[in-house]
């Protein structure tokens, strides 16, 4: 669990390095975008459910809302909550260049993965006529 939750900071870090802090807000935005890939992964996730195991799945709003609400409240407990966020700039700004480059490898590979991942879930949902179960 700890290595998951570091993992989770780095890629808080790495966008945050990516967005710059000259550019004002870039710990919110760095924490929004978070969100947004969080979000978009548990969509794929609900999308190939729909698709490959459960095509009667019908999500109401209330499952929605209890995992956007979940989602904000980690992320604001993680990076905004008495501001840890900063503690973990510092830290991982003392990683050596070829660690913080490894490092931005591989979060580019995970954030191009959940794109990728979403775009292929919506791709499956598509070739199911639905009409048929509903």
């Amino acid at each position: 669990m700890l290595k998951i939750k570091r993992a989770y900071y780095y890629l808080f870090y790495k966008l945050y390095k990516w967005i710059g802090k000259e550019n004002g807000w870039a710990d919110w935005k760095a924490g929004i975008a978070v969100m947004a890939f969080e979000i978009w992964f548990v969509l794929s996730l609900f999308n190939y459910y729909n698709t490959l195991i459960d095509k009667n799945f019908d999500p109401n709003n209330t499952l929605f809302i209890t995992v956007g609400v979940t989602v904000i409240s980690l992320n604001v407990y993680l990076f905004t909550y008495l501001g840890h966020w900063k503690n973990r700039i510092k830290e991982f700004d003392k990683l050596p260049d070829r660690t913080n480059n490894i490092g931005g490898a591989i979060v580019f590979a995970v954030l191009l993965f959940i794109i990728g991942n979403l775009i292929f879930s919506f791709y499956l949902m598509s070739q199911v006529d639905w009409a048929q179960y509903r």
